[in-house]
């Protein structure tokens, strides 16, 4: 069972494997379609396409105090019809894909052991370790017979913007921002309305999970990185814009050794909403 990462000569064995279900989690934040369209000019064999916008996250709310984020969860009934329609049952092993270095197909392995699987792992590399390995592209889709997949213990933490709030005060935990330096800092937004982070909370941005090829740095190395910031990743939230990102870095401490740390769904762009909430800029 694969529970983290599966490199591209290992996933090439099981494309034809009925009990395999694999997922191409394609996406580009300012351009919605590209993913779709990238998958319909080619994608790995057998591989369904896995919509970050639709799929992967529920409706968003309006603007304001009350609104979720950009990318809200799904509600959990919902999220298991969407994988019960990929053909996933309870003993099924999903991989994740995406050409982004798995920026949104940790997201979706965040999700599945949310609703309690485990056997789901994300390709270390993307679509282009596989290339690399001159494996091909197709564009027939393949149709999956329904799957049974049932809910079961949640596999993962998180934690509500009311938790984040009351934690300004005691500072109990620590906040690990995965957005890019620059944005963190809130210079060069162009995302969401307001530029900055969530008082108290460090950089970690998520690219620095990664080697210089695009596959995971290696465990020894992540821990050294992740234990700089905080003493224990059950004392940790992750965060970044959406709660995408914030994902990455999630499945890195995995890799690292270090589970247990918490994912804030709501992240900046919930955060950011009120005005009520203190906004803090720079790198202080």
């Amino acid at each position: 069972m694969y529970t983290t990462l599966i490199n591209s000569n290992d996933l090439s064995s099981y494309v034809n494997d009925s009990n395999w279900v694999i997922l191409d989690c394609r996406h580009d934040l300012l351009n919605p379609t590209a993913g779709s369209d990238a998958f319909a000019t080619g994608h790995i064999q057998n591989a369904q396409f896995a919509d970050i916008d639709t799929a992967l996250s529920g409706p968003k709310t309006a603007r304001g105090p009350d609104f979720t984020g950009r990318h809200p969860l799904p509600d959990r009934n919902t999220l298991l019809a969407t994988l019960r329609g990929w053909g996933i049952n309870d003993d099924t092993q999903v991989v994740a894909y995406d050409g982004q270095g798995g920026m949104f197909a940790a997201r979706l392995w965040w999700l599945l052991r949310w609703v309690g699987h485990g056997a789901v792992a994300v390709l270390d590399g993307g679509l282009a370790a596989w290339q690399a390995q001159g494996l091909p592209l197709v564009t027939p889709v393949a149709p999956r017979a329904a799957g049974k997949l049932t809910e079961k213990a949640s596999l993962t933490r998180m934690v509500t913007v009311q938790d984040v709030i009351a934690n300004l005060e005691t500072q109990a935990l620590t906040v690990i921002d995965a957005r890019a330096p620059d944005r963190y800092r809130g210079e060069n937004e162009t995302i969401d309305p307001v530029g900055g982070h969530i008082p108290g909370a460090k950089n970690r941005f998520f690219k620095d999970n990664l080697q210089a090829d695009g596959r995971f740095k290696g465990a020894d190395e992540l821990r050294r990185d992740f234990s700089a910031l905080f003493d224990a990743p059950q004392a940790a939230i992750m965060q970044c814009g959406s709660g995408v990102t914030a994902c990455h870095n999630l499945l890195a401490l995995e890799v690292a050794g270090l589970p247990g740390a918490a994912l804030y769904p709501g992240s900046w762009s919930e955060w950011c909403a009120d005005p009520a909430r203190p906004v803090a800029t720079g790198t202080a």
